[in-house]
């Protein structure tokens, strides 16, 4: 682990590479698990605010668990997370062919919304943990993800350089450019 600024971030981000290989995944990050992604407070607050046009994204299955169930719910660990479809996929998903897409991230592409995603979502495989004094920075391993991994080591993309727009869009430039410093300093030190 290494601290920049009050993050605490783990070496496998700059050890491990990274790449999403949508034709190979099919984006089953976003449909399988046990739990709908992750929320932060005010993102709740902007799907509930922006819910109409982005129904207008969704498929059936998805505005049905929505109309049930409501733009967010409370999972098993008490946080707020998208709904799911039965147990599987967020009621969020929408399918072009047989890769899963975020309703979300379309109408943000579609400028209908200016709510990008969740940043968990936009973040992974980075996962956030609220530590008393920090945010600790993991690299989460999946074996769905196992294809973006073959990919980031023929790319030769490490996990964090993947990530720049999400790391950006939560931390700013700065912290980025913290981590470009790291990797650069982790490269340099290797071949001493």
């Amino acid at each position: 682990m290494i601290q920049i600024g009050d993050k605490v971030v783990s070496m496998d981000l700059f050890e491990n590479q990274f790449f999403c290989h949508l034709e190979k995944c099919e984006g089953n990050c976003c449909v399988y698990g046990d739990s709908g992604a992750p929320l932060e407070e005010k993102e709740a607050d902007l799907l509930c605010a922006n819910i109409e046009q982005i129904k207008l994204f969704m498929r059936a299955e998805g505005l049905r668990a929505v109309n049930e169930q409501g733009a967010w719910v409370i999972d098993h660990d008490g946080d707020k997370v998208t709904p799911l479809v039965g147990r599987e996929e967020c009621a969020y998903v929408v399918f072009t062919g047989s890769i899963a897409r975020c309703a979300i991230e379309i109408a943000y592409e579609q400028q209908a919304i200016m709510f990008q995603k969740p940043v968990s979502c936009h973040l992974y495989p980075i996962r956030v943990s609220k530590l008393k004094q920090a945010e600790a920075l993991n690299y989460h391993r999946w074996s769905i993800c196992e294809p973006a991994r073959i990919l980031g080591e023929a790319k030769g993309i490490p996990v964090f350089r993947f990530l720049r727009d999400a790391i950006t869009r939560v931390y700013g430039e700065a912290f980025y450019e913290e981590m470009e410093v790291v990797y650069r300093e982790l490269i340099r030190t290797k071949k001493e």
